[in-house]
């Protein structure tokens, strides 16, 4: 008898909690943080909507749930029609969609203010309950960055429409499909030497990704969470240069640090952007970088949700050992 209600009791406690909500849009599910959150929520039994553009490539979400759980459907979020197809009905509408740099009609202005204004405007005239907007750390309407100001003016049209949103403001976001540390322990394969912009002094709080989808999974089980932002960073503060000898450390590999001016910086960025399709950095990327991405004092953040940030140094390991030279992962294994 005492077996069998340990055995209920350890289930419920490993059974994913169940959300306040029968059916979940979120647009930019596909991407990095998309991914992690889809496969948590897909856990509680909700219909989740994918509005894309690209229908073929979200069917890899469908396995992640039962048949007919996960629902891919084209969407465009620069038309009013399509979006309200997309959250017509849904309890929820999560909005992850952002760009680094633009590119034609990708621009800052288009991506991170108005797609963002028009689905949190027809979430609420829809009938949505909850709102959640992804934003970024560092969003601020004074900032030097093109990025961080529209962030910024992203957060208040969505307030503006939808003010019950959550908003959430992450640091660096790393993770096994990130784009920054294994960009660098990419570069350490073929390169003598790493670049540190303005020196590396910039202070980063990076965040996993996987803490990120906890942290809005939590805020969806909290009435409180509503109307609230949260900036969510890692339990440690680096340098960049700090994060650079962190990633050297762990795929055993010695490269020189080399400290490379701000206007140096900008001139190579130009060129970057005027001569590849996906520049490694932008002009606007280096003002960016001029500013540290910390968490602010008094923010609310995982604590408050009930969570516990993993740090950088027990989740890299994990992925970043495939960055090794073969004979080192033997000595390692």
């Amino acid at each position: 008898m005492i077996g069998a209600l340990a055995a209920t009791a350890l289930s419920a406690y490993l059974a994913p909690p169940m959300l306040k909500t029968r059916q979940i849009t979120i647009f930019g599910a596909t991407g990095f943080i998309g991914r992690h959150l889809v496969r948590r929520l897909a856990k509680t039994g909700a219909v989740i909507r994918i509005p894309t553009r690209d229908r073929e490539g979200a069917l890899i979400l469908k396995p992640m749930g039962d048949v007919a759980q996960i629902v891919p459907m084209t969407c465009s979020i620069r038309n009013d029609a399509s979006v309200a197809y997309a959250v017509r009905g849904s309890d929820t509408v999560i909005n992850l969609t952002g760009i680094l740099f633009e590119k034609g009609r990708s621009t800052f202005q288009s991506m991170h203010v108005e797609a963002a204004a028009r689905m949190a405007r027809l979430a609420k005239e829809l009938g949505a309950k909850r709102f959640i907007h992804m934003s970024a750390l560092g969003a601020d309407s004074e900032s030097g960055s093109a990025y961080a100001r529209s962030k910024a003016a992203g957060e208040d049209a969505v307030r503006m429409f939808f003010p019950g949103a959550t908003i959430f403001r992450p640091s660096v976001v790393f993770g096994p499909e990130d784009h920054f540390f294994n960009l660098f322990a990419s570069l350490a394969r073929i390169s003598p030497v790493l670049p540190l912009i303005g020196g590396g002094y910039n202070a980063m709080q990076p965040v996993y990704v996987g803490d990120v989808a906890d942290a809005i999974c939590a805020a969806l089980q909290s009435n409180e969470a509503a109307g609230n932002t949260y900036e969510l960073g890692g339990p440690n503060v680096y340098s960049f240069c700090e994060l650079m000898e962190l990633m050297l450390e762990i795929t055993r590999r010695t490269r020189f640090l080399v400290s490379v001016p701000w206007g140096l910086a900008k001139l190579q960025a130009f060129f970057m952007e005027n001569l590849l399709p996906n520049p490694l950095l932008t002009r606007d990327q280096v003002e960016l970088l001029k500013e540290d991405n910390v968490v602010s004092p008094g923010a609310k953040g995982f604590a408050d949700l009930g969570l516990s940030p993993a740090a950088a140094e027990f989740i890299l390991p994990t992925y970043l050992g495939r960055f090794r030279r073969p004979e080192d992962a033997k000595l390692h294994a």
